[in-house]
């Protein structure tokens, strides 16, 4: 970061489902992979420069609360945040503010982060999008700064750590991908074979699926993002899965082919082989091309002025 820059970065936010109900909380990757962190309303706060040495680095969790513990589970003491990740400053949540004010007078940059993924399809306003208004409605003079950049060059290079978390997420997939081949047949329903994935994922200790199964056979593979997973299997097509196991705040990504009955007819090998030599063919040109391109963004980052 700039000098004399504030970093502040916001979990997701709960989705309300029907009545009192909400869908299974998301964490931020971004947060998490900072903190280490899954827990909701939670926050990070980093000013490197601020005067006060106690405030380098600060998370920020909600309080627990006796009544919402009972309803839905026990929420991280400070002690238990630090033990996680090492920062010693927690705030409550409800304490945030009038501290706050003091950091930002004393900054000059603001890094705040959001969605920057090139596919990004929604426009949903969310915790990160409402408070990126608050904060420059109230502090409206200070420089903003996009954290998304920096994070994306960070976490694009992985340490062993996290491959052997991936390569674990990868194995679990590939587990349940062969057993799915013993699965598989005439007559079975597109959503008998998502439920093995879940069982499969959940019973080798994955967190659950990576994102939602595309279980898609004969006419329903040409969606692209075929999500319904309601039609029956039948002889003689085929189905295309695209599936992944989540372990460690990681995921898996896996797509493959195959013939309901277990054997392609002629027509349908010649395909399959042909789209396998274009995939053959791509890979290496593709991870090329992403060295270079990376290693000309690490070149244009060293030689940027330093207020740029």
């Amino acid at each position: 970061m700039q000098k004399n820059s504030i970093a502040i970065f916001v979990a997701n936010d709960e989705v309300p489902h029907n009545a009192d109900a909400l869908y299974k909380y998301k964490f931020n990757s971004s947060l998490f992979w900072l903190t280490g962190i899954t827990q909701e309303d939670s926050m990070l706060i980093l000013f490197p420069d601020n005067p006060d040495p106690r405030y380098k680095e600060v998370l920020v969790l909600v309080r627990p609360n006796e009544l919402k513990e009972k309803w839905d589970g026990k929420r991280l003491r400070a002690s238990e945040a630090t033990a996680i990740n090492g920062i010693k400053t927690i705030v409550w949540a409800d304490a945030l503010p009038a501290l706050l004010q003091a950091w930002m007078h004393a900054a000059e940059n603001v890094y705040l982060d959001s969605n920057e993924h090139d596919r990004k399809g929604s426009w949903l306003d969310t915790a990160q999008t409402r408070y990126i208004k608050h904060i420059q409605e109230r502090y409206p003079l200070h420089n903003y700064l996009r954290a998304a950049r920096i994070l994306h060059e960070l976490r694009s290079i992985k340490t062993q750590y996290e491959v052997e978390v991936i390569q674990k997420a990868i194995d679990i997939t590939e587990n349940t991908f062969r057993r799915l081949l013993q699965f598989i047949k005439p007559g079975v329903w597109e959503y008998e074979i998502e439920a093995e994935i879940v069982h499969s994922f959940l019973s080798q200790r994955a967190t659950g699926e990576g994102y939602n199964s595309i279980i898609a056979s004969g006419d329903n593979a040409r969606v692209l993002h075929y999500i319904f997973n309601n039609n029956q299997c039948k002889d003689g097509e085929l189905i295309l899965m695209d599936f992944g196991a989540e372990y460690g705040g990681y995921n898996a990504d896996l797509t493959r082919t195959v013939p309901v009955n277990g054997k392609f007819t002629p027509r349908q090998k010649e395909i399959y082989n042909a789209c396998l030599q274009v995939h053959t063919a791509i890979v290496p040109v593709y991870l090329s091309q992403a060295l270079l391109s990376r290693s000309i963004m690490k070149k244009q980052a060293t030689s940027l002025p330093s207020n740029t």
